[in-house]
């Protein structure tokens, strides 16, 4: 019997509603007896079809592959790494047989590109499994579902019997990474191209341009990195390599270079090319990205030229995103000789002008053998049909963009940095032409000061469906991290575990839209990344650990049942407090606190009956309750942490009211303070609810939202029953 994807959702939700769930390593529940979820529920990306599972065989003696068509290099190598990410996660072989899995792979010679082969058919049965793909790629994700039917268990190794049909709903699933605002190194940038092949993304969008530096080597304009610190920037050389590495995991690098906008770090380095005179650094609240180059300057095309040609040498992807966005109209029209070229040759615009050098640039890219990609500001007026165009402002642009005959990758929706829930990003889908952009509700809660500024960010809510037609131009769609409130450090855990929720969203049926589902699997999920490389918990750990010298603990205890305020609600308190916020626990507060997800779920299940939970229930409220006196032991004289002292009081307060429900507390007047309180902490999390209330609204102590708040309302509305 085989499951299509959107019922192996359902019952799996089915299978484990009744249960506690996964366990969170070092939770407070970690001495519950729980059993556990077989490997095929925790599989993500949700494939095609999965058959029933039939039970598990062992695999302690490891597993040895038998390759029935000839491997090229490439494959060996994946053979490799899967051996190694398998004692990682399974422990090493011991000295049984092997169990034998047999690989065949037909050719491609469209390999890492968007028409490439992703088809794949796996079975795990008890003497041993098969691969089948039609290409390489689809041996790398064969390789990477196997995994996640691996489970240790005190007998040894398992995994689940098994057969799995599976290809991708979409052909392009990106990840955006912003090097430009904070620099990564080679290795951390390598660490985030091993997760994404374990969760069978394929582009990594590297970002590496901006108002605040230029992070390539230049041979041909070596002033572009001379303004760079000698180790912020990457040489042609570590350009080669990551894109080398990139290919043998699957995924194409797609490189992005701002033009005309976002240009500070290039007319810093040439300001001849620039159409306003260079801004003044030292200026408080300046916006550095508006510097914008002059496209009347014959100069800024040959510039264009050149540099594309020598950074297209370094990147064999078919794509090169010319970026587009945020051109600031008053760069140009407050340039007299600019506003005087544009009254001369008929732009009455500044979108028009920038149509104008956007057809230019997209001709210069494809002499030179690539597509050019930008924004979705750049189809705001006629460019020539084969530009892509990537909607980020708002659900809308994918419908007027594809109508408009533009191939589309979507990131509306999916901007990591607004610090939004794995829920909320897995909610939209990128078909949907109303799913994301600011609400009616929203703009006439905080009506804009300008705008005309917000339009472009609106929801349509009359936006036609796109048709058949439209649907075959959208080739995907990219997660999306810009890195100004993201130094190294965070990456990690800024990333994942929301990036691999969009894979899924990538990758599976558009009907695979079990929320719960999705939280259940992703700590799993997460465990396996960060047993096969990545590094979330240990950075977050240090970070805590700076915080808090020998005893982080309790901050431990508050960041893990607290979120960060959303929508750039933390761009805009770093600003006010002059730049503190990435050094205080807001920082290592996680956009899905897991441990909060999981009391908020048995909470809600307490309050319809079933009563049994009421002891794990207890521990977990009267951990939290006892944080908050050693919260404030250890946040004495450090400022950072005595900032968010009241948070701490009222996880606290509520976790109080938590107990008094579940111990049967008598009287009204703690439950009405208790409502009060939660009630605040609510319209806390509605003043950062959109962007326009970020910008305008009181944000909570230090950024930290209290995320237990459904629970606590379910409990205390089951004890006034």
């Amino acid at each position: 019997m085989t499951q299509t994807a959107s019922q192996r959702g359902r019952i799996i939700h089915r299978r484990v509603r009744g249960a506690v769930g996964l366990l969170l390593a070092g939770s407070v529940l970690a001495g519950i007896s729980v059993g556990k979820a077989r490997a095929e529920e925790s599989l993500l990306p949700v494939p095609q079809s999965v058959s029933v599972p039939n039970g598990v065989a062992p695999i302690g003696g490891g597993v040895q592959i038998v390759w029935d068509t000839r491997p090229s290099p490439l494959l060996q190598r994946a053979a490799a790494r899967f051996t190694t990410r398998l004692a990682a996660i399974a422990g090493p072989a011991g000295q049984g047989a092997p169990y034998v899995l047999h690989v065949s792979a037909g050719p491609d010679r469209a390999y890492l590109s968007v028409d490439e082969k992703e088809h794949y058919a796996l079975t795990t049965a008890a003497k041993g499994a098969r691969l089948e793909a039609d290409g390489p790629a689809g041996v790398i994700h064969g390789l990477a579902t196997l995994l996640q039917l691996v489970r240790a268990t005190p007998e040894g190794a398992v995994v689940e019997r098994i057969h799995i049909e599976d290809a991708p709903r979409f052909a392009w699933r990106g990840l955006l990474l912003d090097v430009s605002r904070h620099f990564d190194t080679v290795a951390t940038v390598e660490r985030q191209l091993d997760a994404m092949e374990m969760v069978k993304l394929n582009v990594l969008h590297w970002h590496l341009s901006d108002g605040t530096a230029f992070r390539v080597e230049s041979r041909t304009y070596p002033q572009l990195q001379a303004m760079t610190a000698p180790d912020q920037y990457y040489t042609q050389a570590q350009i080669r390599e990551v894109v080398s590495y990139a290919a043998d995991r699957g995924i194409r690098v797609v490189p992005e270079f701002d033009v005309p906008g976002h240009a500070l770090a290039i007319v810093r380095a040439y300001p001849e090319l620039a159409a306003q005179p260079l801004p003044d650094m030292s200026t408080k609240g300046l916006n550095l990205n508006n510097a914008a180059l002059d496209p009347t300057n014959p100069q800024t095309l040959r510039f264009v030229r050149v540099l594309y040609g020598e950074m297209g040498r370094l990147f064999p992807d078919r794509y090169i995103h010319a970026g587009g966005d945020e051109v600031v109209s008053s760069q140009w029209t407050k340039n007299p000789a600019i506003a005087a070229y544009m009254k001369a040759h008929g732009y009455e615009t500044a979108e028009a002008l920038q149509a104008a050098f956007t057809g230019q640039v997209a001709a210069i890219i494809a002499a030179q053998g690539h597509v050019m990609m930008g924004w979705d500001e750049v189809s705001e007026a006629p460019i020539p049909k084969n530009v892509v165009v990537e909607p980020w402002r708002a659900s809308k642009w994918t419908g007027s963009a594809t109508r408009a005959g533009h191939p589309v990758v979507v990131s509306a929706g999916y901007y990591l940095d607004l610090l939004r829930p794995s829920a909320t990003h897995y909610a939209v889908d990128p078909f949907d032409t109303r799913a994301d952009g600011i609400t009616a509700d929203q703009l006439a809660k905080f009506p804009p000061k300008h705008p005309e500024f917000s339009v472009p960010f609106e929801m349509d809510v009359n936006a036609p469906p796109l048709d058949d037609a439209q649907k075959k131009l959208v080739l995907g769609a990219e997660g999306t991290l810009w890195a100004e409130m993201v130094p190294e450090p965070m990456l990690d855990s800024r990333l994942w575990p929301r990036m691999a929720a969009l894979a899924e969203r990538f990758w599976s049926a558009q009907d695979v839209r079990d929320v719960p589902d999705l939280e259940r699997r992703l700590p799993a999920v997460m465990a396996e990344l960060e047993a096969t490389g990545l590094q979330a918990t240990q950075h977050r750990n240090a970070l805590r650990e700076a915080m808090a010298p020998g005893h982080s603990e309790p901050l431990n205890v508050l960041t893990d049942v607290t979120v960060p305020v959303r929508n750039y609600a933390l761009n805009h308190l770093d600003t006010a407090s002059g730049g503190t916020m990435l050094s205080g626990p807001v920082a290592v507060a996680e956009p899905d606190s897991f441990v909060a997800i999981q009391f908020n779920a048995m909470a809600e299940r307490y309050a319809q009956g079933e009563t049994g939970l009421a002891a794990p229930l207890r521990q977990m409220l009267q951990r939290w309750a006892d944080n908050e006196a050693a919260f404030v032991a250890v946040a004495k004289n450090i400022p950072a942490l005595e900032t968010v002292v009241p948070v701490s009081h009222a996880v606290g307060q509520l976790s109080r009211a938590g107990l008094g429900v579940l111990n049967g507390r008598g009287g009204s007047a703690w439950r009405m303070d208790a409502t009060r309180l939660l009630q605040d902490q609510e319209a806390a999390f509605e003043n950062s609810a959109s962007m326009l209330a970020s910008a305008r609204a009181p944000q909570p102590p230090g950024g930290l939202l209290i995320a237990i708040l459904p629970g606590i309302r379910a409990l205390l509305a089951a004890g006034g029953r």
